[in-house]
């Protein structure tokens, strides 16, 4: 049985991992951490607002859906204290990444927890060498804070390390009438970003050749698609010391 207790346990996705964890045979909640929702409770378990409760519940996995500033203390504390961390938390800084490099402690950082979503960063990354003219639209909900979305962004990389050359020229002369409306531009692929609600999380990657396009989109409609690539990452980051960036490290991708 694995002890684990969750950071920004009040926040919808942290209340999602709360109620998935407890429903776990394997897994069994232990504390629930968060400074707004202090007092209240989810999943039978009372919320703190003191990460010292994690400690004093034998917590051995700390999952983290925050935000980047408190994520970045809430691993460090992790590390310091021997507990390992899963984090879906976006935005966190290569700086950052890299201190937690060297932990003897398992940090594990996933952009999407989606396995549908992992799957297609991998099909983009195969697409890439053959058509490399990429671009990315990412359409989120109205509270998501920050632009573009961790996802959107790995499947950036993931093009630009799967092009079998450098990235397509753009246009000779380009003029954006209103600026922006090309989006931001990133290893040569714009990305365009959306937030309206109605929304969860969404992708599509659109790829263009002469004569054909291709179009690779994943749809999260409920924040449970997420919890079998949590719940896999509470169960195999203890085997992982040191820094793990994406879940396809423990699908073999």
């Amino acid at each position: 049985m694995i002890r684990v207790g969750v950071f920004g346990a009040a926040g919808r996705m942290g209340a999602e991992v709360c109620r998935a964890v407890d429903a776990a045979d394997d897994l069994e909640l232990v504390a629930a951490v968060d400074i707004e929702g202090a007092g209240g409770s989810v999943a039978g378990q009372g919320i703190s607002d003191d990460p010292a409760t994690l400690v004093a519940a034998g917590a051995e996995v700390a999952v983290d859906f925050t935000v980047a500033a408190s994520a970045v203390r809430n691993i460090r504390w992790c590390t310091e204290h021997g507990v390992h961390a899963v984090v879906g938390t976006s935005g966190i800084g290569a700086a950052d990444l890299a201190e937690f490099a060297g932990s003897r402690t398992g940090v594990f950082i996933a952009p999407n927890f989606a396995i549908g979503a992992v799957l297609m960063m991998h099909f983009a990354r195969v697409a890439a060498a053959w058509m490399p003219a990429a671009e990315v639209i990412e359409l989120h909900h109205e509270g998501k804070r920050d632009s573009p979305s961790g996802t959107s962004l790995a499947t950036v990389r993931a093009i630009a390390a799967g092009r079998a050359g450098p990235a397509p020229a753009g246009p000779p002369d380009p003029f954006e009438v209103v600026g922006g409306a090309r989006g931001a531009e990133q290893d040569g692929v714009r990305v365009h970003s959306v937030r309206l609600p109605g929304y969860v999380a969404h992708q599509e990657v659109l790829f263009g050749a002469p004569g054909e396009t291709l179009t690779i989109r994943h749809d999260t409609t409920d924040r449970v698609s997420f919890m079998p690539g949590v719940l896999l990452a509470v169960r195999e980051v203890a085997k992982h010391p040191g820094l793990t960036v994406g879940l396809e490290a423990l699908l073999g991708l």
